[in-house]
C-alpha cells in the first residue's frame, strides 16, 4: 500500500492518508510532552530538595529562573539554527539535554551544581516550540494541521501532568528526590531513543531542505520588524508570569491559605493540567472561525481569573481548591488552541524557526522572572499576594489577546 494523497471527489482537494501524518504527529507530540515533563520535575521536590540544602523559597525559585534565563537566549537562537540547517538533529540535542539534566540533578552535592544541570535542562528546553513548529508545519498536510496543533498542546499540558505525579509518587513509594530525578531521565532517555528509533517521520521532505539553503542572510532579520510579533511576544510574557506564579509557588500558597493536605498539595497541578488539556480539545472546537480566536482566548482567560480570585479572596476545603485548579485550567485550556494560531497568523512565509524561537521566548522570560517574585512573596509569608498577582495577570491577557489580533489584522500578507 502507498501514502500517496488521494483526491477528494467533492472539494478536489487531495487528502494525505492518516498512516502518513500519524507518526509524525505522535513523536512530535511525545517529544513535546517530555520538554513540559522537564520543565515541571524540580518544583515538586522543592521541599526535599529545600530540606537537605538549607535553601529559602527564592533560592528554590531561583532553580527555575536560571532554567528559563539559558532557555529564552537559546530559544532566539535556536529558531535560526533550525531554519538553517534543519530540525530534526536539533531535536534530539533538546530531548537529549533534558535527559541529563535531570540524571546531573539527581547526583548533584550541592546547591552551585544543581544550577548547572538546570542550566543545561533549560538548553534542551529551549528548541521544541521552533522545532515543533518547523516539522509539523513541512511535514502535515493542511487539512490536518488543526489536529496536530491540538494533540502537540495537549502533549505539554499532560507532560506537566505527569511530572507532579510522577516525582512525588516516587518520593511517597519510599524513594527520595534523587531517586526520582533519575527515574525522570531515565524515562526522558527512552523517549529519545525510540525518536531515534522512528526519525524517519521526523526528517524533513527534500523541497524543505532546497528551502532552507535559500534563506538570504541579508532579509533573515527582517521579520523583527513586524509590530505583530512584538505582540505575541508581549502576550505570552504576561501569560508566563501567570502560569510560572501556577507551577512554582501557587499550590504552596493556597495549602497556606486554605486547609489542604500534603496530598491534595501534590495534586493540585495535575489536576489544572489535566484539565487544561481537555479545555484545548474544547477550545480547537470553537475555533472553526478563526476571526474569533481573540475572542475566545478572552472567555478562557476571564474564566481562569475569576477562579484565582476566588483562591485568593475565598475561604475553601481542599477538595473543593481542587476542584477551583480544575476549573482554572479548564479556562486556559480553552485560550491554549488560540494562543498558537494567533502566532501562525503573524509567521511570514519561510520564517517558522525564528518567529517561534523569538516570540515563545517571551515565555521563557515570563518564566524566569515570575519565581523569583513569587518566591519573595512566599517568603514574607504574602500568600493572598500570590493569587492575586495570578488574577491580575490572567486580566491582563485578555486585553493582550485583542492587541495581538489587532496587529495581525493591520498586517494582512501575514495570515
Amino acid at each position: 500500500m502507498t501514502s500517496a494523497a488521494l483526491p477528494d471527489t467533492d472539494t478536489g482537494i487531495h487528502i494525505v492518508p492518516l498512516r502518513a501524518d500519524a507518526p509524525t504527529i505522535g513523536l512530535v507530540s511525545v517529544a513535546h510532552g517530555m520538554s513540559h515533563f522537564g520543565q515541571l520535575l524540580v518544583p515538586p521536590l522543592f521541599p526535599w530538595i529545600g530540606a537537605e540544602f538549607g535553601l529559602s523559597n527564592t533560592q528554590l525559585g531561583a532553580l527555575l529562573s536560571v532554567f528559563f534565563v539559558v532557555s529564552f537566549v537559546g530559544q532566539a537562537l535556536a529558531g535560526f539554527v533550525v531554519d538553517r540547517y534543519g530540525a530534526q538533529r536539533v531535536l534530539f540535542m533538546g530531548v537529549g539535554c533534558i535527559a541529563l539534566g535531570a540524571l546531573g540533578l539527581s547526583m548533584s552535592p550541592n546547591y552551585a551544581t544543581m544550577l548547572a544541570f538546570m542550566a543545561l535542562a533549560g538548553l534542551g528546553n529551549c528548541v521544541f516550540h521552533p522545532v515543533d513548529f518547523s516539522i509539523l508545519n513541512s511535514r502535515i498536510s493542511a487539512p490536518r494541521l488543526g489536529q496536530a496543533y491540538a494533540a502537540h498542546g495537549i502533549s505539554g499540558s499532560l507532560g506537566w501532568a505527569l511530572a507532579p505525579v510522577f516525582v512525588v509518587g516516587i518520593v511517597h513509594a519510599g524513594g527520595t528526590w534523587r531517586t526520582a530525578l533519575t527515574c525522570a531521565g531515565a524515562l526522558v532517555a527512552l523517549v529519545w531513543a525510540v525518536l531515534w528509533w522512528q526519525r524517519r517521520a521526523l526528517a524533513l521532505p527534500p523541497l524543505r531542505a532546497a528551502r532552507k539553503a535559500e534563506v538570504d542572510a541579508d532579509g533573515s532579520l527582517a521579520f523583527l520588524r513586524l509590530p505583530a510579533v512584538w505582540s505575541c511576544f508581549a502576550f505570552f510574557f504576561v501569560y508566563a508570569l501567570a502560569l510560572g506564579g501556577l507551577q512554582s509557588f501557587a499550590p504552596a500558597a493556597a495549602g497556606k491559605l486554605h486547609e489542604m493536605t500534603a496530598a491534595q498539595l501534590a495534586l493540585c497541578l495535575s489536576i489544572y493540567m489535566v484539565a487544561a488539556a481537555a479545555g484545548a480539545l474544547w477550545g480547537g472546537q470553537l475555533l472553526r472561525d478563526p476571526s474569533r480566536s481573540a475572542h475566545v482566548a478572552a472567555t478562557g482567560f476571564g474564566v481562569a481569573a475569576i477562579v484565582a480570585l476566588m483562591i485568593a479572596l475565598g475561604d475553601w476545603s481542599g477538595s473543593t481548591v481542587l476542584v477551583l485548579f480544575a476549573v482554572m485550567g479548564l479556562g486556559s485550556g480553552i485560550a491554549g488552541p488560540s494562543r498558537d494560531l494567533l502566532v501562525k497568523q503573524a509567521t511570514p512565509p519561510g520564517a517558522t524557526g525564528r518567529v517561534y524561537g523569538i516570540v515563545y521566548s517571551g515565555l521563557d522570560v515570563g518564566m524566569m522572572t515570575a519565581p523569583l517574585l513569587y518566591g519573595a512573596l512566599m517568603d514574607a509569608a504574602n500568600y493572598r499576594a500570590v493569587w492575586i498577582g495570578v488574577a491580575l495577570l490572567l486580566t491582563l491577557l485578555i486585553a493582550s489577546a485583542f492587541n495581538v489580533r489587532s496587529r495581525w489584522r493591520a498586517e494582512p500578507q501575514l495570515a
